[in-house]
């Protein structure tokens, strides 16, 4: 499984059970998250993500659709589509990630 792969189920994981706290432990410390063509973020710093997904939690999970590298394409559960880029700490930790919908 790759570690993009982990970290979709770990999202999904934590939308079904509302524990975004563990979920933000997969980012490193001084990790960024933004978002393209929303009004959000960006964050900076695993505090900021935690919180910004406790207050605005997801409502719904995630498929992989395809990826090019940590490029990749998803799904939402209700049918939406979008792309994730990642990248890794040296421990393997996101460091950042961008999200953009279509």
């Amino acid at each position: 499984m790759s570690r993009t792969t982990e970290h979709v189920d770990a999202f999904n994981h934590a939308v079904t059970s509302g524990d975004w706290d563990t979920f933000a432990q997969r980012f490193a410390a001084d990790a960024r998250m933004s978002f393209v063509g929303v009004p959000a973020g960006p964050f900076e710093g695993r505090t900021a993500i935690a919180a910004a997904y406790r207050e605005n939690p997801p409502t719904e999970t995630m498929t992989l659709e395809g990826a090019d590298g940590d490029t990749v394409k998803f799904r939402w559960a209700g049918g939406d589509t979008g792309t994730m880029d990642l990248s890794w700490a040296p421990d393997g930790t996101v460091q950042t990630l961008i999200v953009s919908f279509d």
